[in-house]
């Protein structure tokens, strides 16, 4: 009479592995991946990222950013653009994470962030809380995705990335269309920095104020 089956000797084969995705597939956003994106603003572009993903660009050396609600950014815009005597193209970028709300950053000569509190300071801003503030040296920003790299989007509110609204062209000397301050004028027809920071003054000005009389009043 045959006795029991005894259990096998070899060990039990592991079961088959889900192969890994690769750390820089195609993004929801477009064709490139981390990877492609840091390519392109750092071969095409010649601006320096900052390790790790998401791609984040440096601050303070080949530009400062200006900070401001995405509503006072808009109004500025319309305001050079309707008055220009030099060139606003400049890199203008949207971005939808702040908790309190879209904001635009504009892309200004390296060294700006450090100027801007002397310029709100002479221009008379200096006491009043704007919504204004800048990034410079030492610090970094949401590399939004290039525009080669963007599939179409429907119409409607931000959600979360960063876009360009004025994208910087490869290829071309962007830094000369940044605004700066100059005693020499403005290179590259580029607009002045000062101007540029008292109409976003005035625009951050006129947001904080529509937001306050748009609050309820409060009854003790």
């Amino acid at each position: 009479m045959a006795g029991p089956v005894p259990p096998p000797t070899h060990p039990l084969l592991p079961l088959p592995r889900r192969p890994l995705a690769r750390e820089n597939r195609e993004s929801p956003e477009g064709r490139g991946g981390g990877d492609d994106v840091r390519g392109w603003y750092e071969n095409e572009l010649g601006w320096p990222t900052v390790p790790g993903h998401p791609v984040r660009l440096l601050t303070g050396e080949r530009f400062d950013v200006l900070d401001v609600p995405a509503a006072a950014g808009h109004a500025t815009l319309r305001r050079l653009t309707a008055a220009a005597t030099a060139s606003t193209s400049f890199p203008v970028s949207l971005h939808g994470r702040s908790a309190g709300g879209i904001r635009m950053r504009l892309l200004v000569a390296a060294g700006a962030a450090e100027e801007l509190p002397g310029i709100l300071q002479w221009l008379e801003w200096g006491a009043l809380p704007l919504d204004l503030t800048a990034i410079g040296a030492g610090a970094f920003m949401e590399a939004p995705q290039p525009p080669a790299f963007r599939r179409p989007q429907r119409a409607g509110p931000l959600q979360g990335a960063a876009v360009w609204v004025r994208p910087p062209v490869a290829g071309c000397e962007v830094e000369s269309s940044l605004p700066t301050m100059s005693a020499l004028g403005a290179p590259g027809g580029a607009p002045d920095l000062v101007r540029l920071v008292n109409t976003l003054a005035t625009e951050c000005h006129r947001v904080r104020l529509r937001r306050a009389c748009a609050q309820p009043l409060a009854f003790s």
